[in-house]
């Protein structure tokens, strides 16, 4: 054990050239376990029951100092993790990181795995938006053909989402933060075995290599104390900075918001499925957009090619466009930019991994 530690975090050569992108996977993954920690202790306290489970969630705010923070940092945290997360395969992608097969595939796995698991922990307080985001995008299994209907009274445990959707989706979220912990090591070990995506890095050669530790240990601990310092901040200073006001009101089945809207890491996608008029025309386009920027293919790094770095950053203002245009009501003309800029992303990120 002691000499698979040393070999995987101690004496692994590496790369003298990498820079703090690189360690943006090692804050990542401690917040991610931090993310877990609190998501355990929260789950000690927490009751998977429609009638209580919002009194439940606003009482921890009330209850004491340590469950405050321990509420907060769970909210604050996973705004912080998709920040993260965005900027991680940001990197992997400008670098071709999908040429390395094994280490892209599991890390692809990881990012549809870590959106279930923040989705269903939206779900969890069962206040006005959450209840309503679940009805919405539920639905959207019911629109499929043939077998939407079955699988959609599988999925939320009856006609309509309901108390026993929410023991589902509690048991779902419990669930899938363990299976995430699993995959990252198999990430790490996919990892070290074939080697990073940096373009002055060769896994067979030993030019220009230094060990991990302490060159990069340091560098690690530099981002991840300059992160907890931003997190801190928004914590004690602005802790509703991205919360929704309909989130501090209990479920009412009988009272739909002035707009549904998912978290901002889901308003690009959001953005995508309501400008289509049909649900499932909708849900393809953003299956084909997951298809394409999964998909591995030879193409190389951006950093020798202007026109694939062109592409690059054109992808990244057409995603960061629709996260606002999801924000917005569903009217003229933000409808019309959401068609124009879906079509024109999915494009680009074709033409991005074909050439």
């Amino acid at each position: 054990m002691i000499v698979l530690f040393r070999r995987n975090l101690i004496d692994l050569p590496i790369n003298y050239s990498l820079n703090y992108y690189w360690s943006s996977g090692f804050v990542l993954s401690v917040f991610m376990i931090l993310q877990i920690v609190t998501g355990v202790l929260l789950s000690f306290v927490y009751v998977a029951d429609f009638m209580c489970s919002f009194f439940m969630a606003m009482n921890l705010s009330n209850d004491s100092f340590f469950t405050w923070c321990l509420r907060y940092w769970h909210m604050v945290g996973v705004n912080v993790l998709f920040i993260l997360l965005f900027f991680h395969m940001g990197m992997a992608l400008y670098y071709g990181s999908y040429v390395k097969k094994g280490v892209w595939n599991v890390g692809f796995i990881l990012y549809l795995l870590v959106m279930g698991e923040a989705f269903t922990g939206y779900i969890l307080p069962w206040h006005q938006m959450s209840y309503w985001a679940a009805t919405v995008l539920t639905s959207i299994i019911d629109s499929l053909p043939v077998v939407g209907s079955i699988v959609y009274k599988y999925v939320v445990g009856g006609f309509s989402v309901s108390g026993d959707t929410l023991i589902r989706i509690f048991s779902v979220h419990i669930c899938l933060g363990f299976v995430i912990l699993g995959l990252m090591i198999v990430h790490l070990f996919y990892l070290h075995k074939d080697g990073n995506s940096n373009p002055l890095f060769s896994f067979y050669s030993f030019n220009d290599l230094v060990y991990f530790h302490s060159y990069f240990t340091v560098k690690d601990l530099v981002l991840f104390l300059v992160t907890c310092s931003l997190v801190v901040f928004w914590l004690f200073f602005v802790p509703d900075l991205l919360v929704d006001i309909e989130s501090y009101l209990e479920a009412d089945y009988l009272n739909t918001p002035v707009s549904i809207k998912p978290e901002w890491y889901f308003l690009a996608f959001y953005a995508i499925l309501r400008c289509i008029n049909s649900k499932v025309g909708g849900l393809l386009l953003i299956m084909s957009f997951i298809f394409f920027l999964w998909i591995p293919t030879e193409g190389g790094s951006s950093v020798y090619s202007v026109w694939r770095q062109v592409n690059f950053w054109l992808i990244v203002s057409l995603f960061l466009s629709l996260t606002y245009l999801g924000g917005c009501h569903p009217e003229y003309p933000y409808l019309m930019v959401c068609q124009l800029f879906s079509l024109m992303m999915v494009l680009m990120m074709l033409v991005f991994k074909l050439y």
